[in-house]
């Protein structure tokens, strides 16, 4: 079955993207650049670092990204190269990176809520000016059963 245009408009699928996206990217230390190359090359499945380079060209440079990524355990080494027939390592996106990529997925679609308490979602402290419009989005998300 093909998804098209109008499908994915009459699913809703992306009315509420960047509140979850603020949501994912603030609880897991990650920024909307980080997350967005996690979807892309949890879609890929299996990739190398030249694909995880291709898929950077099209947000900000930085260079830490990759050793970031793999320190923090968003991306695992599925292979390792061995020196003959493996000329490169095989990375994926990690279980805990899989699992935030659900969630969100899962929200987007509205089978789940974004969580709102301070201790699931630290925007719920409302620390700053920012955090209360968040607040306040963030319950219309909840709300909006349509999504």
């Amino acid at each position: 079955m093909r998804l098209s245009a109008s499908g994915v408009r009459d699913i809703n699928l992306l009315k509420h993207y960047r509140i979850i996206r603020k949501w994912a990217c603030r609880n897991n230390g990650l920024n909307d650049a980080d997350l967005e190359l996690l979807i892309y090359l949890d879609c890929m499945d299996m990739f190398t670092k030249e694909d995880f380079k291709i898929g950077t060209y099209s947000y900000s440079w930085d260079n830490r990204r990759w050793n970031r990524l793999l320190k923090e355990e968003w991306i695992t080494v599925w292979r390792k190269r061995n020196r003959t027939t493996q000329k490169f390592h095989i990375y994926k996106v990690s279980f805990k990176g899989k699992q935030l990529i659900s969630r969100v997925y899962r929200m987007m679609l509205g089978l789940e809520d974004i969580p709102t308490s301070t201790k699931r979602n630290s925007i719920m402290k409302g620390k700053t000016y920012t955090d209360k419009v968040l607040i306040t989005s963030i319950e219309n998300v909840n709300k909006d059963k349509t999504r």
